[in-house]
């Protein structure tokens, strides 16, 4: 009697030789040679510039504003502090100032990682008082005075975002930043005095100049606009073309009578 069911493992067994296969892409040629295939093209390389510059006030600055101490803090710090928010030294150098590239365009990545930010509390004050870092980073906090601190960050609409003791001389902590960039002002609320900004970006070009005006940034080369930042100054913003292996020099200064 014919049996159909065996002729099934030996139908499978042919099965796949019978299928047809998808054809392989085709592979470009090289001109004059249709049998030898282009390989794609390599992505363009980026090139990379300098911009540096010196950044003054001119005219007479106003006189830093002095806060009192009291109790223990006066063997540390002494009597009184003076406020940091406008550091101006020799020749009208002005410290602190926020330089960085636009946010909102389409930049490489930095070619070198920007250095950990880390905020020091010597001698009752933040040291710096302006920081620049990346915005989701992570801020290194330190106590180099032989006093209780405390550090509290605000976010957004004045909302805490951490706050942390440290009452330890030599101790630091590490906390993350807020993801979003912008500014993150610090307050230390045992000494009132104590505050300090940290300047947040999406991307890594910033840095801050230097207590003798000057700073440098490395950009990839193209055209930018360069954004300079005081807290107490108007924001100015100046536009810089950078070719590679190029050093662009930027100068710029303030008035003394802009300060708030």
């Amino acid at each position: 009697m014919f049996r159909p069911l065996l002729l099934c493992p030996f139908l499978l067994a042919f099965a796949p030789g019978c299928r047809e296969s998808a054809p392989p892409p085709p592979v470009p040629a090289a001109a004059g040679n249709p049998d030898t295939p282009v390989a794609p093209p390599a992505p363009a390389a980026t090139g990379w510039g300098t911009v540096e510059g010196r950044i003054r006030l001119s005219g007479t600055p106003p006189p830093p504003a002095l806060s009192p101490t009291s109790g223990t803090t006066v063997s540390v710090c002494g009597e009184q502090t003076e406020d940091r928010s406008l550091v101006v030294g020799g020749e009208g150098s002005l410290a602190y100032v926020v330089v960085s590239l636009k946010e909102g365009g389409a930049l490489p990545a930095s070619r070198q990682s920007p250095p950990e930010p880390v905020l020091d509390q010597k001698r009752c004050l933040y040291d710096p008082p302006v920081l620049a870092a990346r915005a989701g980073g992570t801020l290194a906090l330190r106590n180099s005075d032989p006093l209780v601190h405390n550090v509290r960050a605000a976010s957004g609409a004045n909302r805490a975002f951490f706050n942390v003791a440290m009452p330890l001389e030599g101790m630091t902590v590490r906390r993350p930043l807020p993801a979003a960039p912008g500014a993150v002002p610090i307050r230390c609320d045992v000494h009132p005095w104590m505050r300090a900004l940290v300047r947040t970006f999406d991307h890594g070009y910033f840095t801050t100049s230097g207590t003798d005006g000057r700073f440098r940034l490395e950009v990839p080369e193209g055209a930018h606009t360069l954004v300079f930042w005081h807290e107490r100054l108007p924001e100015l913003a100046r536009t810089v073309k950078v070719k590679n292996g190029e050093t662009v020099q930027v100068d710029l200064e303030w008035a003394a009578d802009q300060v708030k």
